[in-house]
């Protein structure tokens, strides 16, 4: 976490930041949160994530007094303030204090900067491995802040030298507990349409294959695809090369994924270079 941060109506010390321990988004795991990085000093996709922001907290009926304008003033103000070069930005919206414990009252916003580190080199270069797991994600178009399935899971797959989970229900996958997913077969982009996050990561690739389909997935077509890929803020795009103890095709990173790879990079370099 960095020096500054933004906590419900001004710029503080961190460190110097509270909730209230009856707040909701404690007692009840109720609030959202989003997540973006900066590179060279540029919140990329910004006005994606603040889109999302503001959307959740509408469908969450939480109280977000700070329009688009104003949190992305507040956002390039904690840039300046941190020297966040590269670093990622972390939106919080609180459940708020209410008088039944239970209903959404007035929440906090707070907005952090931190540092950003990706999976190593390596797995970019060799595919990671995801343990599936039964499950849909509750409300799953909103970034909620309830992870307590995967925080539970998360030391099982660790031990198993997995990155992550791939959630599936009655034979069909939906998404990643922290990314969206993308299968390939015969030279044909898959992604799931239900019970997902609509990413920023997966909407710019997306844009940059536009022949995607998007559909229903099996868990079925997943062990058998060719190659597959996994997409989020803090990973950018990461092959797939295992589910469980299976290899994904050849059990190597894919052509097409390596090529999706490099132009998303390119994309990236574009926005901040403008």
């Amino acid at each position: 976490m960095k020096l500054f941060c933004f906590a419900k109506n001004q710029i503080i010390d961190a460190q110097s930041a509270k909730v209230h321990p009856m707040d909701i988004g404690l007692i009840r795991g109720y609030g959202i949160f989003d997540f973006f990085r900066t590179s060279n000093y540029t919140p990329l996709f910004l006005s994606d994530y603040l889109d999302r922001f503001i959307r959740s907290a509408s469908k969450t009926h939480l109280q977000l007094i700070y329009d688009k304008s104003a949190l992305s003033d507040i956002i390039h103000q904690l840039i300046e303030k941190n020297d966040l070069k590269n670093g990622g930005i972390r939106m919080l919206l609180t459940g708020g204090v209410s008088e039944n414990h239970f209903s959404p009252g007035a929440g906090d916003l707070f907005i952090f900067c931190e540092d950003l580190i990706f999976p190593s080199l390596e797995k970019y270069e060799n595919g990671v491995k995801l343990l599936s797991a039964e499950h849909v994600r509750a409300i799953a178009d909103i970034k909620t802040t309830n992870y307590v399935f995967p925080v539970w899971l998360s030391a099982d797959w660790k031990a198993k030298g997995a990155e992550d989970v791939i959630y599936h229900q009655n034979g069909i996958i939906s998404e990643s507990s922290r990314s969206n997913i993308f299968v390939i077969k015969d030279g044909a982009i898959s992604t799931p349409d239900e019970h997902i996050l609509h990413g920023i990561t997966r909407m710019r690739v997306l844009e940059l294959a536009p022949a995607t389909s998007i559909r229903q997935v099996s868990f079925e077509e997943l062990l058998k695809a060719d190659e597959a890929f996994i997409t989020s803020t803090t990973k950018k795009i990461l092959p797939i090369t295992s589910i469980d103890n299976q290899k994904i095709g050849s059990g190597l990173v894919g052509p097409i994924t390596k090529q999706l790879m490099a132009d998303f990079e390119a994309m990236e370099k574009q926005i901040v270079s403008k």
